[in-house]
C-alpha cells in the first residue's frame, strides 16, 4: 500500500497529531439537573478560550457556585440570568424549551434532557423556536433544518457573542495554521487526488481519481477511502 494516510497517523493518537496540554480553559456545559423553580446568577467575568470561537462568561450563583457558559450577544459585567423551570425570558437565561416561546432565539441546546448543550455554539450561531406540539418543541436550526425535541431540554436565551470573528480576512496560510493549531483540528485538508500515489489511493498527476470510489467493506484500511459499501453510484435517472 505505501504510506499511512494521514487520517490513519492522526488516529493512531501519536504525539505529532495530539492536542497540547492544558490549552482549553474551560468545558462549558449546563448544571447537574434541571431546577424546579428558579435560581439566580451574576456575569463575573469574560473568559476567551481557544477551545471556543465565541468568548465564555463565568456566572456566580447565589449559593456562591461558580459556572462557565457561552456568552450572549449583548451581556456585560454585572448583568443577571436566571436558571430553571420558572425563570423569565431573558438574556443570557437558562430555561426549558417548554417555557421559551415561538420565534425566540435561543443557543446551546440540549438534543436530550440532561447532556449539557450541544447544538448552537458557534460564535454568531442562533436557533429558533419554531412551534409548540404538546410535549415536543420544533427548532429551527442554524443549518436550516427543523429538528423536534423534547421540551425538557434546555437551552439559553439569546445569540452567541462573537458572530464577526469571521468578518476580517486571515490573509496568510501562517496565521490559519496557529488557528486551527490551537482548537487541535485538522488543516489543512488536501484532496486525496492532490496527493502523491504512496500517500492516497487516488494520488497520482491525474488531479482525478482514474478509478472507482465504491470500496468494499472488507477492504483493507489503507485503500478504504471514498464510498464505504456503497449501494449504488452516479446520478438517479429522471423519471
Amino acid at each position: 500500500m505505501g504510506k499511512r494516510l494521514k487520517m490513519q497517523r492522526r488516529g493512531k493518537g501519536s504525539n505529532a497529531y495530539r492536542k497540547p496540554p492544558n490549552t482549553f480553559k474551560a468545558d462549558v456545559t449546563f448544571r447537574g439537573k434541571q431546577i424546579e423553580g428558579r435560581s439566580y446568577a451574576e456575569v463575573v467575568r469574560f473568559v476567551d478560550d481557544p477551545g471556543h470561537t465565541g468568548p465564555l462568561m463565568v456566572v456566580k450563583y447565589d449559593d456562591f457556585t461558580e459556572n462557565t457558559l457561552l456568552a450572549p450577544e449583548g451581556i456585560k459585567i454585572g448583568d443577571r440570568i436566571e436558571e430553571g423551570k420558572q425563570a423569565s425570558v431573558t438574556l443570557g437565561s437558562i430555561l426549558p424549551l417548554r417555557s421559551i416561546p415561538d420565534g425566540m432565539l435561543v443557543y446551546n441546546i440540549e438534543m436530550r434532557p440532561g447532556d449539557g448543550g450541544k447544538v448552537a455554539r458557534v460564535a454568531g450561531s442562533y436557533a429558533t423556536i419554531k412551534s409548540h406540539i404538546g410535549d415536543t418543541v420544533s427548532v429551527f436550526l442554524p443549518s436550516k433544518k427543523s429538528v423536534d425535541l423534547s421540551g425538557e431540554c434546555r437551552a439559553e436565551i439569546g445569540a452567541v457573542a462573537g458572530g464577526g470573528i469571521n468578518a476580517q480576512p486571515l490573509m496568510k496560510a501562517g496565521k490559519a495554521h496557529y488557528i486551527w493549531h490551537a482548537t487541535n483540528a485538522k488543516w489543512p485538508k488536501n484532496r486525496g487526488v492532490k496527493s502523491n500515489p504512496v500517500d492516497h489511493p487516488f494520488g497520482g498527476k491525474q488531479h482525478h481519481k482514474g478509478k472507482s470510489s465504491m470500496t468494499s467493506r472488507n477492504a483493507p484500511p489503507g485503500r478504504k477511502v471514498g464510498h464505504i459499501a456503497a449501494r449504488r453510484v452516479g446520478r438517479r435517472k429522471s423519471g
